[in-house]
């Protein structure tokens, strides 16, 4: 049990005391005023108000605990036992708690952490480029298709983020904060850009299968993250020059509501494209395998943005939450992990399949 604990039940266990000898005294008096016939020698009278004494104890004990836990946020179900065991809970609770303040306060945890979180953005980075050059040398009399493009894109942000936590003592630590929150966002927003060019990709091949126009499809994918960037660095400037705490907050929902648009794309067209693929008529392993790409790219990349999604939100009202600080390294570990890492290696493991070398010219360029 750590000191913090040791401590805490110390200041219980004298508190009750204290109180009990200041009792004493009007409880004995109380006790011995329901039987006023006995006098004060009697034998059992001794017995009797120990018995009362500890009945008001006990009564002290657990509302004393339930004050505790309440402030301890702990489950009203430790309340239910003994007092020994809703001690031993909140001991529980207060030694997770000190563990967590540690672990958080700990240079050896944060450089580990982010450490990590950098060399498993290198290897995607370095995965998506060994891709990138084995695409060109395949098809190299096609130019920069969506597969390159995606591949490129995959390259740089993963690229951009192992160099930020590689430096991860610098970045959080800017006197500056918009610095940090650009460095942070930056990449999100890449990442965002990225990804919806699946989207942009399965739009024109649902549009073209049903007789739809497709000429405006890139254009709107063009103007909608024009805005989005144009939006987030007037936010940054915002903050560079006025240093208003309710700034942060919206920026924060700003992102939160980046990534919901993700989502829905991929929950609109990529369920639309599953489903006609699904009531395609011919059956054949092409149709199958390309039933589970697109299937399960949507089912990752729309858990990925609902994951960002809820957390940068949620982060933006309980600074427990924050993403931007060097004292949150679990955290940050655990959300870059399932929102960017592991959401990339699996969807370039999945579109790993190269372009044949002879192709025609109805070529799609995701494979």
């Amino acid at each position: 049990m750590s000191t913090v604990v040791r401590v805490h039940i110390s200041t219980l266990s004298k508190q009750a005391k204290r109180a009990s000898r200041l009792g004493h005294s009007s409880r004995r008096a109380a006790s011995w005023s329901r039987f006023p016939f006995l006098p004060r020698s009697f034998p059992g009278g001794d017995l009797a108000d120990r018995r009362a004494r500890a009945h008001d104890t006990e009564i002290r004990e657990r509302s004393e605990m339930r004050k505790l836990v309440r402030s301890s946020s702990l489950p009203t179900a430790a309340l239910a036992g003994t007092p020994e065991m809703a001690t031993a809970a909140v001991a529980l609770a207060l030694a997770l708690r000190g563990w967590w303040e540690d672990v958080n306060g700990s240079p050896a945890w944060q450089d580990g952490a982010f450490f990590s979180l950098s060399a498993a953005y290198a290897l995607v980075s370095a995965v998506a480029l060994v891709q990138l050059i084995r695409i060109q040398l395949r098809v190299p009399e096609f130019g920069w298709t969506t597969q390159k493009v995606f591949h490129l894109m995959n390259f740089v942000v993963n690229g951009v983020r192992a160099v930020i936590f590689g430096f991860h003592a610098l970045v959080f630590l800017f006197q500056t904060k918009v610095y940090t929150l650009v460095l942070l966002d930056l990449p999100g927003l890449l990442f965002f850009s990225t990804y919806t060019l699946l989207v942009l990709f399965w739009a024109e091949i649902y549009h073209q299968a049903k007789n739809l126009p497709t000429d405006k499809l890139r254009i709107i994918y063009m103007a909608v993250n024009g805005v989005i960037y144009v939006i987030q660095i007037c936010i940054w400037i915002y903050l560079g020059t006025n240093d208003s705490p309710l700034l942060e907050p919206v920026s924060k929902i700003f992102i939160s509501v980046v990534s919901f648009l993700a989502l829905l794309g991929f929950l609109i067209y990529g369920g639309r494209l599953f489903f006609m693929l699904r009531r395609f008529p011919i059956e054949s392993k092409g149709r199958r395998k390309k039933l589970y790409e697109v299937g399960t790219v949507t089912a990752i990349c729309f858990t990925c943005f609902l994951i960002r999604c809820i957390v940068v939100a949620m982060s933006s009202f309980d600074p427990d939450l924050s993403l931007v600080v060097l004292d949150h390294p679990i955290l940050d570990f655990f959300y870059y992990m399932l929102t960017e890492i592991l959401p990339s290696a699996l969807v370039l493991f999945i579109l790993r399949k190269l372009p044949p070398k002879r192709v025609s010219a109805q070529y799609h360029p995701i494979r």
